[in-house]
């Protein structure tokens, strides 16, 4: 088994293969290591790709303090992940939780990043539902540490955003739950307080994300409501970044519509490659309805 080893000791598990570019996917709070295996398999045909276990997950190490998890922490861990690889910069994809630390990534370590994806990203971020996002993820933390996340999963996997993964494809869902039941329960614990409860909204990180010029791509399902309005702010906030929306769709991009999923990254990073995804055009003004002169 590979680990690279965190600032503070923490042992973190990753499997790489192919070669190429290196892409790093960084997994959502529902996932581990392997919720990228479709990304793996079909980006690794072109490109180096790297998936981990964040701290917490098994096989990585599951620190029992919660001061041991944070949002700051989850970006450093990425990076402690490329430095064991040697690798300097990197296209870095991630997943709601995973995708909160992209874009965090993107703020603390631009250098190092070649562009960010940015997929199912928003929980806790609308100001209206800050402090219920705080309470309820503190509520799902108890949640795990006392009924255990074996029992637990049956609740969280049935959530609204989740039931049209089921929907669509019952096995590949149930795949997911499966991997749900077999998480930490102080790891799920302590991640859903330390990270998910404390981390600040995007919306008051508004002129560092404008300062932001990596190439973007802002994934969302239309279904994963409270991610909807974050996207579209993220959309209208960093300079070169674009949006795309899958219909029908709900928190668990990746796994729900791979094909999909998949397509909408290999164009992005090929027009990044390319040098081709730039910032907007200073003429398409957002206030313009109509041109008159």
């Amino acid at each position: 088994m590979s680990f690279a080893t965190a600032t503070d000791g923490t042992r973190l598990y990753y499997e790489e293969a192919g070669t190429g570019t290196p892409i790093l996917f960084i997994h959502e709070f529902g996932g581990d290591y392997r919720a990228w295996e479709p990304q793996m398999q079909f980006f690794a045909r072109r490109h180096r790709c790297i998936t981990y276990s964040a701290r917490g997950y098994a096989p990585s190490d599951i620190p029992t303090d919660v001061a041991a998890y944070s949002q700051e922490i989850a970006v450093t861990d990425a990076l402690a992940v490329l430095d064991h690889l040697g690798i300097d910069r990197a296209h870095i994809v991630g997943l709601s939780m995973g995708g909160f630390a992209t874009l965090h990534f993107g703020l603390m370590a631009p250098e190092r990043a070649l562009s960010l994806t940015i997929a199912g990203a928003g929980y806790g971020a609308e100001k209206q539902f800050e402090d219920y996002f705080r309470g309820v993820s503190l509520e799902v933390a108890e949640r795990f540490r006392t009924l255990g996340a074996k029992e637990f999963a049956k609740t969280y996997a049935l959530g609204a955003s989740r039931v049209q993964f089921q929907n669509k494809d019952p096995r590949g869902w149930q795949d997911f739950a499966d991997r749900l039941a077999e998480h930490s329960d102080i790891g799920a614990a302590n991640t859903m307080s330390g990270v998910q409860a404390r981390r600040p909204s995007i919306y008051d990180l508004e002129d560092q994300i404008r300062a932001c010029t990596l190439p973007a791509l802002i994934v969302v399902g239309d279904e994963d409501d409270h991610c909807l309005q974050p996207g579209i702010f993220m959309k209208k906030t960093l300079p070169a970044a674009g949006l795309a929306v899958l219909p029908k769709t709900g928190h668990t991009l990746n796994l729900e519509e791979p094909a999909l999923f998949n397509q909408l990254l290999a164009e992005f990073i090929a027009m990044v490659e390319a040098g081709r995804w730039t910032a907007r055009d200073p003429r398409a003004e957002p206030a313009q309805i109509m041109k008159t002169s």
